[in-house]
């Protein structure tokens, strides 16, 4: 495993991280099997886990405690994220930050959640969602420093809507924000048009999260995939998106290079990028934890290959914020 600095952090964190999003809230999730590919991610070389409240009202966060407890004195760096007050996901600046992110809101979720992880202190917090229509309120500024200075977080980072990677550039302009996620993968191309090269001058963390598309960069769905109706990639892979998603990883197939599976190849084109600290993978067992870890070598792609993969960025959702 390689290590990154997280911005200006000063965290070493590991380039491919744990991301506990599939062992709360999507279907087929076994807490005895989450807990042994947490162990086994650790003991791996990964020590990044990015949990937050909302995946299964706090149940990643009592796992990731889980792990914590299990292994005194080793490098586990906790990342949680507050969930809107008004549970309304994606942000939008139709809301009022009154409404989504209120100090006795923030502080409240904070506590449970490091009720959850066993620690006094969170070592980054996040908004779990975030619009730059509120980036010039000061509530949040002050109560992001109070809680610095009651030594409840170490960091504090934004979590930016899904094709909106613009949508936080004035928030760290501010210089309160130590940390973005944000959606990057080889479909999901844009956060290097503006986000990355900002993050770069600011010295802030890039956590980029749904490196696979959400199993559409596996190279596993076919047009006949279904999921469980309650199950998030129901409406993700809906109005046609599977059809063309599973069209698109065909393409990009006729590109691995021999013995490189689909997932290998994404993690390595995001990896490849100098802005990334670390990418978050959704690994709920042993199997996934095998192919996923070994992409972080140092190795990334050849320069050849990245330019070919930049030609099937895919254009989705809301691009620019004029």
């Amino acid at each position: 495993m390689e290590y990154r600095k997280l911005g200006r952090t000063g965290l070493n964190v590991s380039e491919v991280g744990h991301g506990l999003w599939g062992m709360s809230d999507w279907s087929g999730a076994d807490d005895k099997e989450s807990l042994t590919t947490l162990q086994k991610s650790l003991d791996s070389g990964c020590n990044f886990f990015d949990s937050a409240w909302a995946y299964g009202s706090g149940h990643s966060d009592l796992l990731l405690g889980q792990l914590i407890k299990n292994n005194p004195g080793r490098t586990i760096i906790a990342t949680s994220k507050i969930p809107p007050k008004n549970l309304k996901w994606p942000a939008s600046s139709e809301y009022l930050f009154d409404e989504v992110f209120p100090r006795q809101h923030v502080f409240d979720y904070t506590q449970r959640i490091l009720d959850g992880i066993g620690k006094d202190s969170i070592d980054l917090l996040q908004f779990h969602v975030w619009d730059d229509s509120w980036a010039n309120e000061d509530e949040w500024k002050e109560t992001i420093s109070d809680l610095k200075s009651k030594k409840l977080i170490r960091h504090f980072g934004i979590s930016l809507n899904r094709w909106e990677e613009w949508n936080g550039l004035k928030a760290i302009q501010t210089g309160y924000v130590d940390t973005v996620q944000v959606v990057y993968n080889i479909f999901d191309q844009a956060p290097e048009d503006e986000l990355f090269p900002l993050c770069q001058k600011m010295n802030v963390g890039v956590i980029a999260r749904v490196p696979l598309d959400e199993g559409g960069l596996t190279g596993k769905l076919t047009v006949d995939t279904q999921f469980p109706e309650k199950d998030f990639r129901t409406r993700y892979f809906g109005s046609g998106n599977l059809q063309a998603t599973v069209k698109r990883a065909d393409e990009l197939k006729k590109l691995l290079p021999e013995g490189m599976l689909l997932p290998e190849m994404a993690l390595r084109f995001i990896l490849s990028s100098p802005a990334v600290s670390t990418t978050i993978v959704g690994m709920r067992n042993l199997g996934h934890l095998q192919a996923n870890l070994k992409a972080s070598d140092g190795r990334g792609l050849p320069e050849e290959l990245l330019l070919k993969l930049r030609l099937h960025r895919w254009v989705r959702g809301t691009r620019s914020n004029k």
